[in-house]
């Protein structure tokens, strides 16, 4: 959960996503399908440990983080997408008590139909940090 952990820091921070969609529907995990537009969903894609033979007190960790746009008009996906990016790439340092944090973008997924005549798509990012062993 760690890089949902700093994915969330950073959009509930940024002043212009939060215009777009409010902090109290910047949601982590699942979206009922009754959930008000538009939204963010951030879920945990996969997650990398650096191997070492002896595990020292933080561990060099990588995940991929999606962040899912659900919106009521298909124009708003990819204004709030843009402005996810925007939050997001290319951040490095401490960020929600993490360091040596490396955020990169790592794709953008196909057009999806949301429930309730909702639009989906989602935009992924390779989140890098060193995590407590």
């Amino acid at each position: 959960m760690s890089g949902v952990t700093i994915i969330a820091a950073l959009l509930e921070t940024d002043s212009d996503v939060v215009a777009a969609v409010p902090a109290e529907q910047i949601k982590a995990g699942r979206l009922p399908d009754s959930t008000p537009l538009d939204t963010l969903l951030i879920r945990n894609v996969s997650m990398v440990e650096q191997q070492m033979l002896r595990r020292g007190a933080v561990v060099h960790t990588v995940e991929r983080i999606a962040v899912t746009v659900r919106a009521a008009r298909y124009a708003s996906v990819g204004a709030i997408l843009r402005l996810v990016r925007a939050a997001c790439a290319d951040k490095t340092g401490t960020i929600a008590d993490f360091e040596n944090v490396a955020v990169l973008t790592a794709g953008t997924g196909p057009d999806v139909n949301g429930p309730a005549h909702s639009f989906e798509r989602t935009q992924d990012f390779r989140v890098s940090f060193d995590a407590p062993a």
